[in-house]
């Protein structure tokens, strides 16, 4: 195989080689195919419905301006995403977020949580949801590339420019705060 052939073959390449061409109905075509879930990966991020919508839109003008830049060495939704997330982290950063190293701050270490807390967890993913998008801007980016978006915490490290060391920290920290939103809710209910 040489390098000018594709690595990664698209059920969609058709579209997106029309978009190269600068086909504004296939960049509509490609829009709709990808637009929910770009845009729920911004929503992760930025926490925002309004602003998550603004990124989203100017990631895919973005993307539709470098698509000649893509060459098929991962999926087309995998370098989209990847457009999606750097322009989000961007915007967060704009808001100044802090991720702090594990090096400035001393944690505890967190406990594992046993089966029961488990089971509850993968229970209630609406509940879970909506605590995430309660959790602190730099626990809530990390927690959301790790658990949602299936990055690890060398890819995670590299793309909020952080040490895995911070990235593991944070996560470890969010994943604790997490637990400790969901066990209140749970008194809650009990009292």
């Amino acid at each position: 195989m040489n390098k000018s052939e594709s690595i990664y073959i698209n059920i969609h390449q058709d579209i997106i080689d029309r978009c190269k061409s600068g086909e504004q109905k296939a960049q509509f075509q490609l829009y709709k195919l990808y637009y929910k879930a770009m845009y729920n990966t911004c929503l992760r991020i930025v926490n925002n419905n309004l602003e998550a919508e603004d990124i989203m839109q100017e990631s895919f003008l973005k993307a539709f301006e470098k698509i000649h830049t893509y060459r098929s060495e991962v999926s087309f939704g995998a370098w989209l995403k990847r457009i999606v997330i750097n322009h989000s982290l961007d915007e967060l950063r704009k808001k100044k977020i802090e991720l702090q190293s594990i090096e400035e701050t001393s944690i505890n270490p967190v406990e594992d949580s046993n089966e029961n807390d488990e089971s509850d967890i993968q229970a209630k993913v609406e509940e879970i949801r909506d605590k995430i998008n309660n959790l602190p801007d730099g626990y809530r980016v990390v927690l959301s590339l790790y658990l949602l978006e299936g990055y690890d915490h060398d890819e995670i490290s590299e793309i909020l420019n952080i040490t895995s060391s911070t990235s593991r920290s944070q996560c470890a920290r969010a994943k604790q705060k997490l637990i400790e939103l969901l066990k209140e809710k749970k008194s809650e209910k009990v009292n």
